[in-house]
């Protein structure tokens, strides 16, 4: 297992869509090592292979608190099946937009079908944070940013923020 550096907007990886995971090997199980880890240090509760700039369809959640015993779920192409016409909202943050958190309404309820580690294929419902979570990850799948749920003004603010932030990195 390894710690991988998570991609910072506006890094093109970001907005890439990924290709499916052909066969779950050796290689796949590797990833999902390293990217449980790199979640966990940074601290997240999910994170989907694009951030550690493997466009893969990988995706690594666990929504259980500091309190709780963890609960690591790895989804390999990962496909909302159903929503709810219920929505909610969620203060979303992103690894990969540090320190920005803002609203966004989701479908309350979703069923995922993904591929587990075992290569099975199943069907799972979630309601609540694990559904915003799914949605999350998955439209970091499709190169979709949770920012792209907002509105133009605030979109454009905080891309713009990160990409001064880019140039000054490079500059300096």
């Amino acid at each position: 297992m390894a710690l991988r550096p998570i991609l910072i907007i506006p890094e093109p990886k970001l907005r890439q869509i990924c290709a499916p995971v052909e066969t779950v090997d050796a290689q796949t199980r590797a990833l999902v090592a390293d990217m449980f880890e790199t979640m966990y240090d940074a601290p997240g509760i999910g994170l989907a292979a694009p951030q550690v700039g493997v466009l893969k369809r990988v995706v690594t959640i666990d929504i259980a608190r500091d309190d709780e015993p963890k609960q690591p779920l790895a989804l390999i192409n990962p496909e909302i099946v159903s929503v709810s016409e219920a929505l909610s909202i969620y203060n979303e943050g992103c690894l990969s937009i540090p320190d920005y958190y803002e609203e966004v309404e989701r479908p309350a309820e979703v069923t995922v079908r993904y591929t587990t580690l075992d290569g099975k294929s199943v069907e799972r419902a979630a309601s609540g944070l694990l559904a915003t979570c799914i949605q999350h990850e998955i439209d970091h799948l499709n190169g979709v940013l949770f920012i792209d749920h907002l509105s133009k003004l605030k979109r454009d603010r905080v891309t713009k923020k990160f990409v001064k932030a880019a140039k000054r990195e490079t500059a300096g």
